[in-house]
């Protein structure tokens, strides 16, 4: 039934007319099922792919094997980063600010341990990693520090520490038994792979594990879980616990492939995983998110910084685009979730 308005401008119901039979079903007013309307939040990441697709195409040596290896490359350092990024999102923790400088320091204690053998110093940097964030999660998570404040301070603290460990000249290793991990099985890199098996386990830890389905809980409202019981602490500590391993293994990539690590190995990843993460639909309050979408998004990021590379601009432009990324995602969640409000 539609309605009309009559002459006087009262609303009045229109009389059913009959169909003559056979005659097929009238379309929708709306055009679009369920009263669909397309908004920003929707046409911003399609009008993004366009865009970039249509860059990609008139880009020179852009479709080459190499070029697709090397962003392939590139999408595992961040990725991997990212999709740890991501539980600690879902979580409700928002972001880390000291991702680059975590990883930075993770690869020169994993370079500066080459003499022990690939295993030890791998588990040694994996253990570093793991203790640096956990110990974040656990100040976020059981004293309710605020996430934003506490990482910068410990960027700060840890750039110091990497700097006072490095003397603030190159780290180079004794011996090269991370040699291994520049591998290139099936002619693409190890890291690539395990980007992979990270993806995997991430997605299958937060939809078939009680403590990722409680990260889900935890991040939609952390006083209503508190209130519930749930060991709020405990799953925020995880969260970052696994985030800090992604963040080691990054950062041993990034050491074996450099072949040494300087204070500024970490470069932008901070704000690479961030920006993979929102573009890949996690929801920046937390509550809502998917490892693999994350996956996606560092593999767009990747692409972003590949076109620009071959079209001749500046890292500081490749910066400066990543960040304009971050805020329109930002500025579309807010006026998704503010429609219609004042």
């Amino acid at each position: 039934m539609t309605s009309a308005d009559d002459s006087t401008g009262g609303a009045v119901t229109a009389a059913p007319h009959p169909r003559p039979e056979g005659a097929a079903d009238p379309a929708p007013a709306t055009g679009m099922p369920g009263n669909w309307r397309p908004s920003a939040y929707d046409i911003g990441p399609a009008v993004l792919v366009l865009v970039l697709v249509a860059l990609a195409v008139t880009t020179p040596r852009f479709f080459t094997a190499d070029n697709a290896r090397a962003i392939l490359a590139s999408s595992s350092f961040v990725g991997i980063t990212a999709i740890g990024a991501t539980l600690v999102m879902i979580s409700g923790s928002v972001v880390s600010l000291a991702t680059a400088q975590t990883a930075t320091m993770v690869a020169m204690l994993f370079l500066s341990m080459q003499q022990l053998g690939l295993a030890v110093s791998l588990l040694i940097g994996l253990a570093a990693g793991v203790a640096l964030t956990a110990a974040q999660g656990a100040i976020i998570g059981y004293w309710n520090a605020n996430p934003i404040v506490l990482t910068i301070a410990a960027g700060f603290a840890l750039g110091g520490a990497a700097t006072w460990f490095s003397d603030g000249t190159t780290v180079y290793p004794k011996a090269k038994a991370f040699d291994a991990l520049n591998a290139t099985p099936l002619a693409l890199p190890l890291a690539v792979y395990v980007l992979l098996a990270v993806a995997v386990l991430a997605e299958w830890t937060l939809r078939r594990t009680t403590a990722g389905r409680q990260m889900y809980l935890v991040g939609e409202n952390r006083a209503a879980a508190r209130a519930a019981g749930l060991p709020v602490g405990r799953v925020t500590v995880i969260a970052w616990a696994f985030f800090g391993a992604c963040i080691a293994l990054t950062g041993v990539f990034l050491a074996a492939f450099n072949t040494s690590a300087t204070v500024t190995l970490g470069g932008t990843l901070s704000l690479d995983a961030i920006a993979a993460v929102l573009l890949g639909g996690t929801a920046i309050a937390g509550g809502r998110g998917s490892a693999l979408q994350t996956l996606g998004g560092a593999v767009l990021i990747s692409l972003i910084s590949d076109v620009l590379l071959l079209r001749g601009f500046s890292t500081g432009v490749q910066i400066l685009v990543k960040g304009l990324l971050v805020l329109a995602v930002v500025v579309f969640v807010y006026v998704r979730a503010n429609g219609g409000r004042r």
